[in-house]
């Protein structure tokens, strides 16, 4: 099998995953934080060497500020939907998932705020910074913007939005489910206020487990509240990190091995994972542009602003068949819309979708050879 769905889910994981699933399903069974005997002591102090690997991972200023979620999705709606206020507005851009449109549209449609898009012009940050700051108002609850694109794999100038979000006193949420363990995300540095990461993609943890980097001092109202093993004699929600966010028991084992994945990635190198998976896309790219019925959309060749994703298409037949043609060959792809609508009205690829291609580190250039000589004779027919 040539697996090329890392957008999705990285796959395979790293061993080191897997012997940590493994070892905390038999030492680390019990619920942390809610008793004192040694087995929960253990698995307390196991959840925190994985929230102290994404502190220092994102230079979050504690631990109590990595807060985990069942995934980036639930991360994302804590922000927005505790950020919102009645009569506000949100700022998000032109190449959301859905699981930022979908909260802002619910929003919208309760009458509690609406939301603007800002454009992402593709070859010019200074037009796509000028986009938001346009939008960008008084009643402005946050601005929220994907690090990565998804579907096109486009970069965001996020420093340069965090300063025009500075400038107006406004938190800026950035979804970084495409971006986490791919590229640099300094919370501190950029200035973002809530950083919400997909562990199982560039992490290559498990799934079901998301995180919260919260740099800000803001307090900002909940939507889940329950058991937290803290302030059990309260019938409030606390009010403190990570507990306020924290709400049941936690996937355990999943949280246990984001330090292992985490340290992989250190072991690594992030900028040696950027340039093998970009490498690769380069490789492609080079050989599709020279099949005449493959339509591409971005250039790999030409910019260094591209998180490792690309999507194209075959001129006259609809990418799930593409994609259906190409897993009789044993390659895993996706297509379709990538729940990413709005991306794909920016690119006028509503019609149909796109075929998306996205390497990991255990890719190697022989699945791309391979995967290419399926291309060129599916678009031969």
């Amino acid at each position: 099998m040539i697996y090329l769905d890392n957008a999705a889910t990285t796959y395979p994981k790293p061993k080191c995953v897997f012997k940590s699933v493994k070892k905390s399903m038999s030492r680390f069974g019990a619920n942390p934080g809610r008793s004192g005997y040694k087995m929960a002591v253990k698995t307390g102090e196991a959840i925190y060497s994985s929230r102290e690997a994404l502190r220092s991972f994102f230079n979050a200023k504690s631990v109590e500020n990595v807060v985990f979620a069942q995934n980036c999705t639930l991360a994302l709606n804590i922000c927005i939907k505790g950020l919102s206020e009645n009569g506000g507005n949100f700022v998000c851009s032109s190449l959301e998932h859905n699981a930022v449109i979908r909260p802002l549209e619910k929003l919208k449609n309760e009458g509690v705020c609406d939301y603007k898009i800002a454009g992402i012009d593709i070859n010019s940050d200074d037009k796509t910074v000028e986009n938001f700051d346009r939008l960008i108002d008084e009643k402005t609850c946050a601005v929220v913007i994907s690090a990565a694109s998804n579907v096109f794999g486009f970069l965001l100038p996020i420093k340069r939005i965090s300063q025009i979000c500075k400038k107006y006193g406004v938190p800026l949420i950035v979804d970084a489910a495409q971006a986490a363990g791919i590229i640099p995300l300094d919370v501190r540095e950029l200035g973002i206020d809530y950083l919400c990461v997909a562990v199982h993609k560039g992490l290559y943890a498990p799934v079901g487990v998301g995180a919260l980097i919260i740099n800000s001092d803001k307090n900002f109202d909940t939507i889940i509240e329950g058991g937290t093993g803290s302030n059990s004699l309260s019938a409030l929600q606390p009010d403190f990190l990570p507990d306020r966010f924290e709400s049941g028991t936690m996937n355990t084992s999943g949280i246990i091995a984001v330090a292992p994945a985490v340290n992989e990635i250190n072991k690594i190198g992030m900028g040696n994972i950027y340039s093998h998976e970009y490498s690769l896309l380069k490789l492609l790219e080079e050989n599709l542009r020279e099949m005449k019925n493959v339509i591409l959309y971005t250039s790999f060749c030409d910019s260094q602003r591209l998180a490792p994703v690309l999507s194209f298409n075959i001129k006259g037949v609809q990418s799930e068949l593409v994609a259906l043609s190409l897993a009789e060959k044993d390659i895993c792809v996706r297509a379709g819309y990538h729940c990413a609508f709005i991306a794909h009205k920016s690119f006028n690829t509503l019609e149909g979708g796109t075929v998306r291609i996205s390497p990991s580190i255990f890719t190697k250039k022989g699945d791309i050879y391979f995967t290419l000589n399926c291309i060129y004779k599916l678009q031969n027919k």
